[in-house]
């Protein structure tokens, strides 16, 4: 049986296996697979690009003492092959900005020797002498490079004394995927930003706006100028104008009014501050005037050349004793006006209030604005007077819905209420809020028949008891008068549920409370069964934060409470007191003293925080 010899490997190939740890050629040349072996010529040519001479640093008094070299042949071409084309040369490597033999990443005192710092300039041998270790043993630029500057540093115990030893060595890369060259000059540091002065202003200004182009980048940067525009206001995103954005005065450290602050986008707001001013120059004071806060166009969307003008679409005038006139033209702006009475000076037309109304639609555009304002005199004695700012947003094509709270109660306004028609809907509500949850309202009269249909709202936090007398007559059957009196009591349409915040939804039926209704009666022997009381408890508590509790309704009851009455004989009539009432009962548990939790620190540093140094 014959065996084929495997043929030999060259010289240059023995010595490149017989360097590289790692590699054991067990298997003949013609087992291996082709891509390893253009892998291996390629890692072989790059390891005869990086063969250099070590330079080697023994301290005693930083004298130099270079190492033997070692040179290493590139391998031979393989037998019985057509010599590949030479690949098209790409040029040296860009010399490194950073001298890794002049970095130091532990000199962290300034004229001082580090312990145990060996590439701390700082240092002299009788420092070195007394180190236990380098704490920087390696000092390299990126480990992507396939070969690439190292300084490593060392100590020699064995001297008398201890000497520090220093090399420069070219390291290289093991792995496969590794950086041979690379063209892109400025990746190699960080570009420091150019500062404006006189002579670069004018340029700095007209590239400001995009990017400028780099000849040795091949990627452009510029937008496309047939991009679709798909701007639009975000929530929280400045309203921009014509020239910046819109102001919104307002106060930040301090109760005076602050006019750089920006209005932004769905951001309901409503603040008053001070303004301090002297009053023989508020005609030059802009932000005294109505035409300050009507004269600014809003662009549509950002960036966008459509502007939405504002529109006065009220002017009421204050006097100096507080008097209201509403003004009927709102196209004549009334200019700033100094007036003297006697040894005191009044400033008319300053503006006291603002109140802004945007409407926007769901794309996130801007389609009106409209502003409201009040104005006003001021006096000397007046000065520094207060200014109120509102600005709010409505959707377009949509009815604002008032709310109760947001999302609490707030005392003093209707509770929300409605019923469920059927399982799985949602809530119905009345669009009268203050129709929702009524009770049967007192009047002088005092007559129950008379004053059938006249309700009042439950208001929030507002315990209140109202009361009628019907009188009862034998001509009136017993079970009429008691579904005449129900109805009277319960009104049109009794609610199911109650919302337990002032701002629920009614398809989130599930967070609605449901009315317990319970009926109290007492028999008697040929008697007649009458309502004569609805006693309604909420029970509410305050729900969130200490500094900012929330109102929130848990449990709602209502209580028919019928008695029993004798009938009637003939010609007598008799008299009965009907009564409704409702009570809030604050079932707030007490507070707890609590700490919050310690917070943990999740901090990620970018991947090229340390670039160029790892």
């Amino acid at each position: 049986m014959l065996r084929t010899q495997p043929p030999r490997l060259p010289g240059s190939a023995r010595s490149l296996a017989a360097s590289r740890a790692g590699f054991r050629w067990v298997m003949g040349l013609w087992d291996l697979p082709p891509l390893l072996l253009v892998l291996l010529d390629c890692w072989a040519s790059v390891s005869a690009q990086a063969g250099a001479t070590p330079v080697v640093t023994t301290e005693g008094l930083y004298s130099t003492k270079p190492a033997p070299t070692t040179f290493r042949p590139a391998v031979s071409p393989r037998p019985h092959e057509t010599p590949r084309a030479p690949r098209p040369s790409s040029g040296p490597r860009p010399t490194p900005v950073t001298d890794v033999a002049a970095l130091c990443v532990c000199d962290l005192s300034p004229a001082l020797c580090d312990v145990n710092c060996c590439c701390d300039p700082d240092c002299s041998s009788v420092d070195f002498s007394v180190f236990s270790a380098c704490s920087i043993p390696v000092v390299m630029g990126d480990s992507q490079f396939c070969s690439q500057k190292a300084a490593i540093y060392s100590l020699n115990f064995t001297a008398d004394p201890p000497q520090r030893v220093f090399k420069l060595v070219d390291q290289i890369n093991p792995s496969i995927f590794c950086i041979h060259i690379t063209n892109y000059k400025p990746a190699l540091s960080f570009i420091n930003p150019e500062v404006p002065d006189e002579s670069n202003f004018d340029k700095l200004m007209k590239t400001s706006d995009g990017f400028s182009s780099n000849a040795e980048s091949d990627v452009s940067l510029t937008a496309k100028p047939d991009a679709p525009n798909t701007a639009k206001y975000e929530y929280g995103v400045h309203l921009q104008t014509s020239h910046s954005f819109l102001r919104f005065p307002s106060p930040l450290t301090s109760s005076l009014c602050t006019d750089n602050n920006p209005a932004a986008f769905l951001v309901n707001q409503a603040v008053k501050c001070t303004r301090r001013i002297n009053l023989e120059q508020c005609k030059e004071i802009e932000t005294l005037s109505l035409a300050y806060y009507s004269s600014p166009k809003i662009l549509r969307v950002p960036g966008s050349g459509t502007k939405v003008p504002i529109t006065v679409q009220s002017i009421t005038i204050q006097s100096l004793n507080k008097t209201l006139t509403r003004q009927e033209d709102t196209d004549v702006l009334r200019p700033l006006v100094l007036v003297e009475a006697g040894h005191d000076k009044i400033c008319t037309n300053v503006i006291l209030e603002v109140k802004y109304s945007l409407m926007y639609t769901d794309a996130g555009e801007i389609v009106k604005a409209d502003v409201f304002v009040l104005l006003g005199a001021v006096s000397s004695a007046m000065v520094p007077f207060q200014q109120k700012f509102e600005i709010y947003f409505i959707q377009q094509n949509t009815k604002p819905v008032p709310l109760s709270g947001n999302p609490g109660y707030v005392v003093g306004l209707p509770l929300a209420a409605g019923f469920q028609p059927q399982k799985g809907s949602g809530i119905m509500q009345t669009t009268n809020r203050y129709g929702q949850l009524t009770l049967l309202r007192s009047t002088a009269e005092q007559d129950c028949l008379a004053i059938a249909g006249i309700r009042t709202p439950v208001l929030f936090g507002y315990n209140m008891q109202s009361g009628c007398k019907l009188r009862l007559t034998k001509a009136i059957t017993c079970r009429l008068v008691a579904q005449k009196v129900e109805s009277l009591l319960k009104g049109q349409g009794f609610p199911d549920y109650v919302a337990p915040f002032g701002n629920s939804q009614a398809q989130d039926v599930l967070d609605w409370v449901p009315v317990h209704f319970i009926t109290q009666t007492s028999h008697m022997k040929d008697s007649c069964q009458l309502p004569v009381a609805l006693a309604i408890e909420v029970k509410w508590t305050k729900y969130g934060s200490l500094s900012n509790p929330q109102a929130k309704i848990v449990n709602v009851t209502a209580n028919l409470i019928s008695s029993s009455f004798p009938e009637t004989n003939s010609g007598n009539k008799r008299t009965i007191l009907i009564s409704t009432a409702v009570t809030f009962v604050d079932v707030s548990a007490p507070a707890e003293a609590g700490f919050r939790a310690r917070p943990t620190i999740n901090a990620r540093l970018p991947f090229n925080f340390f670039f160029p140094f790892v």
